[in-house]
């Protein structure tokens, strides 16, 4: 797995990847020979079935579970050390039970990697966290309470949590499963829009084909142990 950091350089290239998880000291593989680029400016939605394993390449890229090639292993890890710096902000289905604190508090904590031992905002980390409000368009939200947003508004909360990291690739776990149409469709306009004006690589996992037939850039799509990869016809 190679993570490239130059500005016009895609941030991701991963090459005959095989991912799975260990069950005592059986391997269990759940797809192997993945091959596939993440470029930046670009909206890469990852279909498949139930079961097929997307949540668990999903992880792997994201460094979350260690890929089963010990070669990659080991070249992740290197990387990590010379760059500690996150490369991915992770979105997940769940949402997380954020109590007492406003959104504006919660799109700080996406700050929390820059920040000193104490976790202290300092000026610039104030106006990062603003402009992420700004740009995902929650910023008349940022003093209400967290739990007292509608899913949809959290799910954006969430964004600009994941904006405020400052990182060039952001995954997302299905991240319209509890929202209602309208809401996918919003959601799935503003991400595209992120991944085109802001130069991120965004990935994220959906069984929504028609919205990912409308607004993906690229489609991966992980079948039978496999990834398949194509641009869907503007």
């Amino acid at each position: 797995m190679i993570f490239n950091q130059g500005e016009n350089e895609s941030p991701l290239h991963f090459d005959n990847l095989t991912i799975g998880y260990r069950k005592g000291r059986r391997e269990v593989v759940v797809a192997s020979g993945l091959t596939a680029t993440l470029e930046r400016g670009k909206l890469i939605c990852l279909l498949g079935r139930n079961g097929t394993g997307k949540s668990t390449l999903l992880r792997t890229l994201a460094g979350l579970q260690p890929p089963l090639n010990p070669q990659l292993s080991t070249l992740n890890s290197q990387l990590s050390t010379l760059n500690p710096q996150p490369s991915v902000a992770l979105v997940l289905t769940e949402r997380p039970d954020l109590r007492n604190l406003t959104a504006e508090e919660v799109v700080g904590l996406g700050r929390t990697p820059h920040t000193n031992f104490w976790g202290t905002l300092r000026a610039d980390d104030h106006r990062i966290v603003a402009e992420s409000l700004h740009l995902v368009g929650i910023e008349t939200l940022a003093n209400r309470p967290f739990e007292t947003l509608s899913d949809g508004e959290q799910q954006k909360v969430m964004i600009a949590k994941a904006l405020a990291q400052q990182t060039p690739m952001i995954f997302l776990d299905e991240p319209t499963a509890f929202l209602d149409f309208i809401s996918r469709r919003e959601l799935f306009t503003l991400l595209k829009r992120l991944a085109h004006d802001n130069g991120k690589a965004i990935l994220l996992t959906t069984h929504d084909l028609a919205l990912a037939e409308e607004f993906a850039d690229t489609t991966w799509l992980l079948d039978d142990g496999k990834l398949q990869i194509s641009r869907p016809q503007k």
